[in-house]
């Protein structure tokens, strides 16, 4: 059966497919999106990663429903132990972070984050809620990965408002597209199978080098499953729904 990608389908398994085995990641604050691609990998790929989360679980085996909030206490349940938020930023000064998923406002074409506010900062339109520990973590960190549920000029943009963080950020996922950097820039890897590399130029500020993007290859059964599981009633779907324009 073909299954076709739906922006909350194709941005959950694209930020699970950043996982690599035998490292050590991390799914933050307001992250419902990475903590279900967490989730997820643990569920459909065979190799084997140590899972951190904000609420303190360390490769959480959940007996609960998937909480809605990445900070619910449901996922220190089934925890090999319980980890403080200040050790998180321990580990990352340690070398001892592979992955982090951070989230953001807005991001430029090499990589730097906003979270904290839009417009001039002595009089912005919007104050945003802070980078959380994003500019400590992003420079010492082996990796950081990123996502947008919004792709446009506003969000992916060629100069941001404000300078929340930078350093080892390597991905950028959307719900049609997956940037990976290269050369110190955001470089278009992959698209969605129904957007070509154009369109997702033409709604991205920032240049970015589309040489080498391909089709994102499709879902493997596994993935599909694994999510579906994740789930089963559709709320997560129906809930990212709202916030997701469909560009397909």
């Amino acid at each position: 059966m073909t299954y076709s990608y739906t922006p909350f389908s194709y941005t959950v398994i694209n930020l699970a497919r950043l996982v690599r085995a035998n490292e050590v990641t991390f799914s933050g604050v307001n992250s419902t999106l990475p903590m279900l691609a967490c989730l997820l990998a643990k569920k459909a790929y065979s190799f084997d990663f140590t899972w951190l989360n904000v609420a303190g679980g360390v490769d959480a085996e959940l007996t609960s429903p998937v909480p809605l909030s990445s900070g619910d206490a449901a996922l220190v349940e089934g925890s090999a132990a319980i980890f403080g938020n200040d050790d998180f930023y321990d580990l990352c000064t340690r070398g001892g972070m592979d992955l982090c998923f951070l989230g953001c406002s807005q991001i430029d074409g090499s990589g730097a984050t906003n979270n904290s506010v839009i417009g001039d900062w002595h009089s912005p339109k919007v104050r945003l809620p802070g980078g959380g520990g994003s500019a400590v973590m992003m420079p010492t960190l082996k990796r950081a990965a990123t996502w947008r549920t919004e792709h446009s000029k506003r969000t992916l943009v060629d100069k941001l408002f404000f300078q929340t963080a930078k350093g080892n950020l390597q991905n950028l996922v959307t719900p049609i597209a997956v940037f990976n950097k290269f050369n110190g820039r955001l470089a278009l890897e992959s698209h969605h199978p129904d957007v070509t590399p154009v369109q997702v130029q033409s709604i991205t500020e920032f240049m970015t080098d589309m040489s080498n993007a391909k089709p994102t290859p499709p879902p493997t059964d596994a993935e599909v499953s694994a999510l579906a599981s994740l789930d089963p009633d559709g709320v997560f779907e129906r809930d990212a729904a709202k916030k997701m324009p469909s560009f397909c």
